[in-house]
């Protein structure tokens, strides 16, 4: 069982808090200053792109979270004993081809509709490619979005999921506890700022969908997959100027941004069909005690 993995005799939660505590501090601490200071994240962004160049900008805006995979990583390996494997999956060894078939698929999908949208409503988008700033975008992108979207997963659907279920011998709490953590730390991006902390059930729902996955499948190829998938589709297909990431994007957004039932979508069309793909490829069973039931560790 995947949570398990992480549980050895010598087990101390408090070695588990410095890192999501600097993290989510590091969080905290940045709305509170936009929030005093009254700062217009799109306007700044903007002025950023403007001077250095979006290309620059993006690749500014990822490096932290390659920074802090490696720390992360450093940290489970060195301080917490454990394998980087077991931190992954209760596999003997990463299932690659997990990690490639969710991204495929969500990848897939986020393409399809992107052009199901381009067609019907051509007059909302912008033709924004540049060979050039376009082909530095795409290396930069693919070498850098899945170590961003590789940190996210490990420290809330791989370590805080792991922390928390050993510690509470519930799977559960940490489904609820990671899911809640992982959506609210959007809540400085400009795109809540347009839209309304509403969107926030979007980026809640998605961090349940994926500790769903990771519970369900022990591991979190899928959801390794996934994330990197709906990042870097994201970041390549098409931008617009409200959104955290701004980019040479093949295509952009023009039309004016409302938090209305499409951003609900995923949550209660695509997610379910995902969760209903997987669970028949990989013969998911037993649903209520994967995601609800008690952990029970040697020593209990």
């Amino acid at each position: 069982m995947f949570i398990k993995k992480a549980y050895s005799k010598d087990f101390d939660f408090v070695k588990y808090l410095p890192i999501p505590l600097v993290f989510l501090g590091l969080i905290v601490l940045n709305y509170v200053v936009i929030a005093v200071l009254n700062i217009d994240v799109e306007q700044l962004l903007r002025e950023e792109i403007a001077k250095k160049g979006a290309n620059r900008v993006f690749i500014e805006a990822l490096l932290p979270m390659a920074v802090l995979l490696g720390i992360l990583l450093l940290w489970v390996k060195y301080v917490q004993k454990q394998r980087i494997t077991s931190l992954t999956t209760a596999r003997e060894d990463v299932d690659w081809k997990r990690i490639w078939f969710s991204f495929g698929l969500w990848g897939g999908i986020t393409v399809l509709l992107t052009g199901i949208a381009y067609v019907t409503g051509p007059e909302n988008f912008e033709f924004n490619f540049k060979p050039i700033p376009f082909a530095i975008l795409a290396v930069t992108a693919i070498l850098m979005v899945p170590l961003q979207t590789s940190f996210e997963e490990y420290l809330f659907r791989g370590y805080l999921m792991q922390g928390i279920g050993i510690a509470t011998r519930s799977r559960l709490i940490p489904l609820v506890v990671t899911s809640v953590c992982f959506g609210l730390m959007h809540i400085a991006n400009p795109e809540v700022g347009k839209l309304g902390y509403i969107l926030l059930l979007y980026y809640v729902g998605t961090g349940f969908f994926l500790g769903i996955i990771t519970l369900m499948d022990d591991g979190i190829e899928l959801a390794l997959g996934f994330h990197a998938a709906n990042n870097l589709i994201s970041a390549l297909l098409v931008t617009s100027d409200w959104t955290a990431f701004q980019t040479d994007s093949i295509l952009k957004d023009m039309s004016e941004p409302s938090a209305g039932f499409d951003i609900f979508i995923p949550l209660v069309i695509l997610y379910p069909i995902l969760l209903v793909i997987f669970s028949r490829k990989y013969g998911w069973s037993n649903w209520k005690e994967k995601l609800t039931g008690r952990i029970q560790l040697t020593q209990d």
